[in-house]
């Protein structure tokens, strides 16, 4: 834990006290998102100090051009960058001419804000005294509708608290905003158009090089003692424009401000349409009302809490952890459309630039089925069918041919879009990701349809890519995969890393299996598929071939398969024997000597162990778990979660709370010290599964729904909802029963601790 200056409660996240030091953390971590937009909780005033300002639009982005000392081919020409958008929220305040900025205020008092993760909106007040002497009381909420995903809108009050005073309210719009992270400094926005009318305005500008039409758009009320003050025009710049509204505020008394605002986007809308549609979503909004439209607000992220929450008894501290997340997770993605995923910064930062890692299949596909529905987890997988042939052509650029696809490490549109070289070239167990999403859903769902219709073509072009990759070894006579880095990047250009070898192994085997189901039960669609992918039966028996003789770095003296090659011969000092001056060692070290050690970012070994738990015993993991475990650092932060399922399988429930409770406040704690630059969002579905499939136990096994519940011993009960096959299972845990109930009106017969137990609809059944 590096900070603890957020308060513990249930359903918020409440910041009470304003220190300079800890703004930018805040900003991430009262962002606020609604699947379509978020932006980073900066402040509406003026604000001089240290700030990270961040405004995103999902979808939205620019490709930097890459930047490396020395150019290698097959380099992507361009790094995505997630860009800061035009800022909508902007209110700057004056007090008798002086403006209000908390950083040069000379007292500011009864500072508060509150992330309502219940209800779906943020709120800040505070008292301060102005450089004049004046002082006033502000209570500012805002929130990004869920029900109009392209409005946002702000309620701003101002109370005069020691003398009547002149308040002018200038909200504004302004374009002339920059990236924290660009490779050129290049101008991202091009502003084209800027209009007022009467209380709205609009700027309109372009992405360069992308050529993203957006309209950024705002509509401002104020009121004093229940009569509308007059709007008059502001400034207007080529990338700014404002209103302003001047009155005499007695003392005591309120003046409040009422703006609307938000994006339309030339991916929902004609780009010469967009102003138009911007004034619809302003009649819309105006017409229901920021009271009406919050109470809208609070109804939706109700509909949302009532299937995904996990409550826990007595743990506060857990309980705020897992709302915090699965908060996170509905505000980044909801599934709406099916052309966005889940950025791991989300709508917090702009680090790790494109849109789409790995991630998204090995952590986020679960929480999304479970707490969802299939049609959620579909839209997911086809953002994948519908970037293969950008697969392919990545694949191609390394020399890959016959249609053998290599999807991208990071991306916005298919295209790899990752400018450091080990992990463009080499991080290629990402591809046995996507492939083992498409298992993982039809395991849960039972939806078949997904694999003759899109799924197979995928398995295709990954399983054509593993057989091209691999090569053989006479020396070994075994086939080899050289030049790698495992989900483990403290370790680079290794040689048959562990994971990636079996990922390649079950990619061969799993789709030579889904081939022979298509083409029994699917003929049309399996004729379709030969066709189209030229597919012949020798490539078939090279698949086999690959398979059965595929190498695995194993050892004997310790039982244990290597990470890779060479692992042994690293100095093996274990992380508690490190001197806590030297963490964290990304931090500390220099990458030459983080490649050289034998410590473990994140779960790489037992990633294999997590996915194909059903391949190896229990002794097997405990074995693996106690030798790879003691030489992890933890840096990454998809790595407590797979540890904290794997110690509560292994019964080490203190353990596993341990692995839980630092992925579940990861962010709020600050365990990594970079918070400021944003949420860990994908991993924030970690968080989810270390409750659901670490304590809960649930696993899909013989076509069954299986719990094996275990509760830790700092909590007096937790209970979870599993949407399983459109049927909705309720499982609450105490340490002393297990209480099952589900939705609906028929039954569904689970397995709970290896024995059938049969639900049935209006029963609460105790195991």
């Amino acid at each position: 834990m590096n900070q603890d200056y957020i308060k513990v409660d249930p359903w918020s996240i409440i910041e009470d006290n304003f220190d300079r030091e800890t703004v930018k953390s805040s900003e991430s971590l009262f962002s606020i998102g609604n699947g379509a937009m978020g932006q980073r909780a900066n402040f509406e005033e003026h604000y001089s100090g240290e700030t990270f300002q961040g405004s995103y639009i999902a979808g939205v982005y620019y490709p930097d051009k890459t930047r490396v000392g020395w150019w290698k081919n097959g380099y992507p020409e361009y790094f995505a960058k997630v860009l800061n958008a035009p800022n909508w929220i902007g209110v700057d305040v004056y007090v008798d001419n002086e403006p209000l900025d908390l950083n040069t205020c000379t007292s500011v008092s009864d500072f508060r804000r509150e992330l309502n993760m219940k209800e779906g909106w943020y709120q800040r007040s505070f008292v301060a005294t102005l450089p004049n002497g004046k002082e006033i009381s502000a209570n500012i909420t805002r929130f990004l509708s869920l029900d109009i995903d392209e409005v946002g809108a702000i309620k701003m009050e101002i109370e005069p608290l020691n003398a009547d005073v002149n308040v002018r309210l200038v909200p504004y719009l302004d374009s002339g905003i920059t990236n924290e992270d660009t490779n050129w400094d290049d101008k991202f926005w091009n502003t084209t158009g800027i209009q007022q009318k009467g209380n709205r305005a609009f700027i309109e500008a372009h992405t360069m090089k992308t050529n993203f039409a957006t309209c950024t758009y705002m509509l401002a009320e104020v009121t004093y003692l229940d009569k509308v003050v007059a709007s008059q025009l502001g400034k207007k710049t080529e990338n700014y424009v404002s209103l302003e509204f001047e009155t005499r505020i007695s003392k005591g008394s309120k003046i409040a401000l009422v703006k609307f605002g938000g994006y339309t986007v030339s991916r929902n809308h004609k780009a010469s349409e967009l102003v138009n549609a911007a004034e619809k979503v302003l009649d819309q909004a105006v017409d229901i009302g920021f009271e009406n439209l919050l109470q809208k607000q609070k109804d939706a992220w109700a509909n949302i809490w009532e299937m995904s929450d996990i409550t826990i008894e007595g743990d506060v501290k857990a309980q705020q952890g897992i709302r915090f997340n699965i908060f996170q997770l509905n505000q980044t993605y909801l599934g709406k459309d099916s052309r966005l995923n889940i950025g791991p910064k989300g709508f917090t930062g702009e680090k790790y630039g494109g849109s789409t890692y790995w991630d998204t299949e090995a952590y986020c596909l679960p929480f999304y089925m479970a707490t969802k529905n299939q049609e959620v987890a579909w839209s997911l997988l086809e953002y994948r069918y519908n970037h293969l042939e950008k697969a392919i052509e990545n694949a191609e650029k390394l020399g890959f041919s016959n249609g053998a696809a290599l999807y991208p490490m990071v991306t916005m549109n298919g295209e790899e879009c990752h400018n450091e070289w080990e992990i463009t070239f080499e991080e290629i167990h990402r591809n046995g990701a996507i492939a083992f999403a498409i298992y993982n859903y039809y395991r849960f769902t039972g939806d078949y349809s997904y694999i003759p219709k899109m799924g197979l073509e995928v398995l295709i072009g990954i399983a054509r890519f593993w057989n091209q990759r691999v090569n053989y070894s006479e020396d070994k006579n075994k086939y080899v995969m050289l030049g790698v880095t495992g989900p483990n990047e403290y370790e680079n250009n290794v040689n048959n890393n562990w994971y990636t070898n079996y990922m390649a192994k079950w990619c061969l085997e799993y789709t030579s299996e889904q081939l022979n189901v298509v083409k029994e039960s699917y003929p049309q669609d399996y004729q379709r598929i030969i066709s189209k992918t030229k597919l012949k039966e020798a490539e078939l028996a090279d698949w086999a071939k690959v398979s059965a003789n595929m190498y695995f770095p194993y050892s004997e003296k310790h039982g244990v398969f290597l990470q890779q090659d060479g692992f042994l011969d690293k100095v093996l000092i274990k992380v508690n024997d490190l001197d806590k001056s030297q963490r964290p060692i990304n931090q500390k070290w220099s990458w030459d000597r983080i490649l050289r050690s034998p410590y473990i970012k994140q779960a790489d070994v037992l990633q294999g162990f997590y996915f194909f738990e059903d391949d190896f015993t229990e002794a097997e993991l405990e074995k693996h778990f106690d030798f790879y475990e003691p030489f992890t650092v933890h840096e990454s932060s998809l790595s407590p979660c797979v540890h904290s399922i794997q110690a509560a399988k292994l019964g080490r429930m203190e353990q596993a709370y341990t692995f839980y409770l630092r992925t579940s406040r990861l962010d709020l704690d600050d365990y990594n010290k970079e918070v400021e630059e944003g949420l860990h969002i994908t991993s924030m579905a970690g968080t989810w599964m270390s409750i659901v499939e670490g304590f809960g136990g649930v696993r899909i096994k013989n076509d069954q729904l299986c719990f094996t519940p275990q509760i830790p011993k700092q909590w007096e009960l937790y209970s979870f909802k599993i949407n399983f096959r459109n049927q909705i299972v309720t499982i609450t845990v105490s340490d002393k029963e297990v209480n099952f109930e589900i939705s609906g009106d028929k039954e569904l017969t689970i397995q709970v601790n290896n024995k059938a137990v049969t639900l049935i609809p209006g029963k609460t059944i105790q195991v």
